[in-house]
């Protein structure tokens, strides 16, 4: 299976070169997007077989001489690996038609294999050597891609900004692996793993990975690259980059943190949940002040990155003590919350693409009322943000509702200082729900609901056919692993059992769904009850409102949200230019709405 991932990665390095050579023609798009969906999903069916369990490692006579290049897969890069795949699937399928509007395509085309290949090469690989190499391979394919747009000053900012935050992560992760290997320069992961070491190393070395991937996946205060390069790339990149590389990031710090470096000292866990804490605070509250789509969802990567790393500090702090069955807890947390993003983050850039594409803008203030004209893609916009917003029954809710029954496992700590810690991290992380659920309330109605506030808004266009199936095909998985999380759980078991020593029990209820990660008479969730709660209750409201309260409406002038009275008359007015139903009335109406001054309330 290595050496299949290993032909798949040279495969992808051949469609980059072919995209060199034809991306000046209609055919390199073809080719190139065509060829990654086929590879990926080939590379995602090899993955798939190797959950759980461990392939044939493969050396190769290449880098540096007498050291070689090995690579190996194991339960955890395997889970990994499902990740980036199905992520670099989903970017291919939704590229096809994107792709068509990229003005300037040689300067994506090359690259976009290339950092395909690169991710899946830093998950295989099974020597520091191999590893850096290709995480800088990495680094500097999506550095390219997010110079696509090169022209515009502030895209020369985020290129400039990014790869110097690249480089001094890259240089964090190149002392913490020296450290690792030690003066024989065992710079195998086996070799890492058998070397006896100095407790002081590790601890050294796991700070130093917790610098290096923090600055890559943008924790707080790190995070300075992340909110310009994202929105500065074209959507299906900015979605592998937000949805895929940075859980390749969260992948080398649990290589190194829980594989690598040996047994953890309690502290490991309160600085990394501390870090995962205030990050998602601060990522999510700059999300709510922030105009572009686009960066609204980059701050928010930094707030799910933040609920990531709050559950691997967890893990750590429980694993260290010796709590096998609650580091279990919240290492499968983090895991499943790591796939849950990659999920509906890249639904979310993909809508934000086709936002840019139907409407010419991403500002919030300028679109409103797109949900009549883009009403396809509207659905699994609004379904990814009831997702990340945590709502039940979709797999965010299901999640972080796992992280935090694992920080309710804090009182059996034993030291003051995590006593203290969690339960304060624990309210933070709660604080960050609520305050997701209000931004992606305000995205969705400000872009989608409402009358538009701009004529571009008004005469938005659905996207391409290619593009809408990218985007039902992720937030249809959102909805089936929010009701079924356990598909993905049993298949984080074997990663979780490897890492914390035990996997997380699970008994089938009524409907073979309900998960105990505490004893049963603590907590269960089964996802399909309350899915069927929902649909009732919701249900029976719509049809009492429906029999009992139709008579009792009071017909009024509809509310105007930040337009003026004086511009809702006009609005009213406009609606009886034209007869009923026609367009040209629409566009007067927004034309009269748009015009007039806009008041405090």
């Amino acid at each position: 299976m290595t050496a299949a991932l290993l032909v798949c990665a040279l495969a992808w390095l051949a469609l980059g070169a072919a995209g060199a050579i034809l991306s000046r023609r209609d055919a390199g798009r073809m080719v190139v997007y065509g060829g990654s969906l086929a590879v990926s999903l080939v590379a995602l069916a090899i993955a798939l077989g190797a959950l759980g369990g461990r392939a044939p490692g493969v050396t190769l006579p290449l880098g540096l001489p007498g050291i070689g290049m090995r690579f190996a897969v194991d339960p955890l890069s395997a889970a990994f690996l499902v990740l980036v795949d199905l992520g670099g699937a989903a970017a291919s399928l939704y590229a096809l038609g994107y792709g068509r509007h990229e003005a300037e395509p040689w300067r994506v085309l090359p690259f976009y294999p290339v950092f395909l290949a690169a991710m899946n090469l830093v998950v295989i690989a099974a020597d520091a050597y191999g590893f850096l190499l290709f995480w800088e391979l990495m680094s500097l394919a999506s550095w390219a891609l997010v110079m696509a747009d090169h022209k515009r000053a502030e895209t020369r900012l985020a290129g400039f900004v990014y790869l110097l935050m690249a480089s001094a992560g890259t240089l964090m992760l190149l002392l913490a692996f020296g450290l690792l290997a030690g003066p024989r320069g065992a710079y195998a992961f086996a070799a890492i793993i058998a070397s006896h070491r100095p407790q002081w190393t590790a601890d050294v070395a796991m700070l130093l990975a917790l610098l290096g991937a923090g600055s890559k996946a943008g924790l707080m205060p790190l995070h300075v690259w992340l909110p310009r390069a994202h929105p500065a790339a074209p959507s299906h990149v900015s979605a592998l980059m937000s949805g895929v590389m940075t859980k390749v990031v969260v992948y080398a710090f649990i290589r190194i943190a829980f594989d690598l470096a040996g047994p953890a000292a309690w502290w490991w866990g309160l600085v990394v949940l501390a870090a995962g804490a205030v990050s998602a605070v601060l990522g999510v509250l700059q999300a709510l002040l922030e105009d572009d789509v686009k960066t609204v969802l980059a701050y928010s990567t930094i707030e799910n990155i933040g609920l990531i790393f709050a559950g691997l500090g967890l893990a750590l702090a429980f694993r260290a003590d010796g709590l096998a069955l609650a580091a279990s807890l919240a290492l499968t947390a983090a895991l499943f919350h790591a796939f849950n993003h990659m999920l509906f983050k890249s639904t979310l850039f993909f809508g934000a693409g086709a936002i840019q594409h139907g409407a010419g803008t991403r500002r919030l203030s300028e679109l409103g009322g797109l949900i009549h004209r883009m009403r396809v893609s509207a659905v699994p916009m609004l379904v990814a943000a009831m997702a990340i917003a945590a709502l039940p029954p979709l797999n965010g809710f299901a999640s972080e509702w796992l992280l935090l029954q694992a920080v309710l496992l804090s009182p059996s700590l034993p030291q003051f200082g995590l006593k203290l810690a969690v339960p304060a991290a624990g309210a933070l992380l709660a604080l960050a729900a609520a305050f997701a659920s209000a931004c992606l309330v305000r995205l969705y109605g400000m872009a989608y609901l409402g009358r538009p506030r701009s004529a571009a808004a008004a005469t938005a266009h659905e996207a391409d056919g290619i593009s809408r199936a990218a985007m039902i095909g992720l937030a249809s998985l959102c909805v089936i692993f929010g009701l079924m999380p356990a598909l993905v759980l049993g298949h984080l078991a074997p990663v979780v059992r490897e890492l914390a020593g035990v996997s997380l029990p699970a008994r089938p209820g009524w409907s073979g769904l309900t998960l105990l990660p505490v004893p049963a008479r603590q907590s269960s969730y089964d996802p399909l009850l309350i899915a069927l709660f929902i649909a009732v209750t919701s249900g029976l409201a719509a049809l009492g409102l429906h029999r009992f309260g139709s008579r009792a409406l009071r017909r009024a002038v509809p509310w105007g949200a930040a337009f003026s009275p004086r511009a809702t008359r006009r609005c009213r007015r406009a609606r009886n230019i034209r007869p009923r139903g026609s367009a040209s009335r629409s566009a007067a109406c927004s034309r009269h709405c748009c015009s007039a001054p806009a008041t405090r309330w």
